[in-house]
C-alpha cells in the first residue's frame, strides 16, 4: 500500500445486510486494490460477534478507533430505520467529521448520519421507501428522494442498492479522477457513471448496450458527437421514432430529460478533459458542445460551484 492511498473505514454491525457491507468493499477495496488507491478497513461498531443479517459472522481486528485515522468513512446501512445507533459510533462520526474526513452514508445510513447531526440544514437522500419515514424523524434535514445521491462536499448520503455503487464511484472520482473511477467500474462490469440527480426509480436505470436497439444506439453515437447540436426531434429522427415515443422510451431508460442527460453528458466529458488533458478552457468547450467558455462557466459554476480553471487546479493539486 502506498504512502498516498486514501485510508478508507467501513463501518460494520451486528445483522447487516451482506450487500449493503459488500458494496464499499468491492468499489474501494477489491475493485482498487491492484492500483493502491486506498487503504481499506472494516471497523465494527459494537463489541462483541457481528452476524450478518442471514446469520453468518463478520470478522474483524478493527474498531471504530479507525475512524479516527480515515479520509473517508462509510456508514454502508443500518438494521432499523427506527433504532438509534451506538452513542460511541455517533461519538466516532463526529469526531472524525470536526477532523475533515468525509463522511458516507449509503441507503439506510443517511439515518446514522442524521443522528450524529452531520446533517443538519443540508440536503441528503435515503431508499425510497424511507424517505418520508427519514423526513419525518429529522425534520432539520432537506430530504430529497428523487435522486441517487447528494455530495454536501464532506457528507454524502445515496438510495438503496445499486446507488451505493454509483456513490461510492461518485467518491473514487472526487478523490482520483474520471478515469480511476472508470477503471474500477469496468472491473465491477457497471455504468461507470450515473449522476447523483438521476431519478431513483426507473424501469431500466442502465440504457441497453449499443447495439440492443435504436434508442441505445442514438444515446451511444450522442455521447460519442457531444459537439453537434441536439435536440429531441434530431435524435427522434435518428432512431427513427417519433418525438412523443422518444421521450416517453428517453424517460423510462435513464430516468431523466433528454435536456439534463446531454448537460451532465457535456459536464462529465469537460471534467474528464479537465483531469486528463491541458487543452485551453475554450477549446473543451468546444469538444463538450457549451459553443463557448462562458457557458462552460455558467453550468460548470451551477452544478459543481466552482470554475473550470478552478476545478483544474484543485484536482491535480489533489
Amino acid at each position: 500500500m502506498t504512502a498516498t492511498a486514501t485510508r478508507v473505514a467501513i463501518v460494520a454491525f451486528d445483522r447487516i445486510r451482506p450487500f449493503h457491507l459488500s458494496v464499499p468493499c468491492a468499489v474501494f477495496g477489491e475493485a482498487a486494490g491492484a492500483e493502491q488507491l486506498f487503504d481499506v478497513r472494516v471497523c465494527a461498531a459494537e463489541p462483541g460477534e457481528l452476524r450478518s443479517q442471514i446469520g453468518f459472522s463478520i470478522g474483524t481486528k478493527y474498531g471504530l478507533a479507525e475512524l479516527a485515522r480515515a479520509q473517508v468513512v462509510v456508514v454502508p446501512s443500518w438494521r432499523n430505520a427506527d433504532e438509534p445507533a451506538p452513542p460511541a459510533l455517533l461519538a466516532a462520526l463526529r469526531r472524525a467529521h470536526r477532523r475533515g474526513a468525509m463522511i458516507v452514508g449509503l441507503c439506510l445510513g443517511a439515518y446514522v448520519l442524521a443522528e450524529a447531526g452531520l446533517l443538519d440544514g443540508r440536503r441528503a437522500t435515503t431508499h425510497w421507501r424511507w424517505a418520508e419515514h427519514f423526513a419525518r424523524r429529522f425534520p432539520q434535514v432537506r430530504v430529497d428522494p428523487n435522486v441517487l445521491y447528494v455530495d454536501e462536499g464532506d457528507a454524502l448520503t445515496s438510495a438503496g442498492t445499486a446507488a451505493g455503487i454509483d456513490c461510492c464511484l461518485h467518491v473514487v472520482r472526487k478523490q482520483f479522477g474520471a478515469e480511476a473511477s472508470n477503471r474500477i467500474a469496468r472491473t465491477l462490469v457497471v455504468p461507470p457513471h450515473r449522476q447523483g440527480s438521476q431519478a431513483q426509480y426507473i424501469e431500466q436505470p442502465v440504457p441497453a448496450s449499443a447495439g440492443e436497439g435504436p434508442l441505445a444506439k442514438t444515446l451511444d453515437w450522442a455521447a460519442r458527437h457531444l459537439d453537434a447540436a441536439h435536440s429531441v426531434d434530431s435524435l427522434a429522427a435518428r432512431a427513427s421514432m417519433s418525438r412523443r415515443s422518444f421521450t416517453r422510451h428517453f424517460r423510462r431508460h435513464t430516468g431523466t430529460t433528454v435536456g439534463r442527460w446531454l448537460l451532465w453528458q457535456r459536464l462529465t466529458l469537460a471534467q474528464r478533459l479537465l483531469e486528463t488533458t491541458a487543452q485551453p478552457v475554450g477549446r473543451i468547450a468546444e469538444r463538450a458542445g457549451f459553443g463557448s467558455p462562458l457557458s462552460l462557466r455558467q453550468h460548470f459554476d451551477s452544478a459543481f460551484n466552482t470554475t473550470p480553471s478552478m476545478y483544474r487546479r484543485e484536482f491535480r493539486g489533489s
